[in-house]
């Protein structure tokens, strides 16, 4: 089974992790998720492995754009419909092997996960 690889296409960090995975010729697919969507069943599956704090990109440009109200009290279900409404609000990439589910990119991190 080829690993998922889930975030936008006009992203850095994207860049980075497919050249990453074509050098070191790991399989995947790619799942945009600005353009197919993401269900909220995945996104709750990524919570719960990972933490929904792990998920949400405070940092970018999207979250840093939305009301105070709807920056403040934020828990697991604020903050999976934050990113079901705005899928630019989860953290890119999202790498699920199958066995692991990496958030972010370093390359380091992925070598650990014996991806190399």
């Amino acid at each position: 089974m080829a690993a998922t690889l889930y975030g936008i296409k006009n992203c850095d960090t994207m860049k980075k992790a497919w050249t990453w995975l074509d050098a070191h010729g790991v399989a995947y697919d790619f799942h945009d998720y600005k353009k197919a969507g993401i269900d909220e069943a995945t996104v709750r599956r990524w919570a719960g492995q990972v933490g929904w704090e792990v998920l949400l990109n405070r940092a970018g440009t999207t979250f840093r754009a939305l009301s105070d109200a709807d920056k403040t009290d934020i828990g697991e279900d604020k903050a999976i419909a934050l990113m079901l409404a705005n899928p630019s609000m989860i953290k890119r990439p999202v790498l699920d092997t199958g066995s692991k589910l990496l958030v972010g990119f370093k390359p380091d991190t992925y070598d650990m996960a014996g991806l190399g």
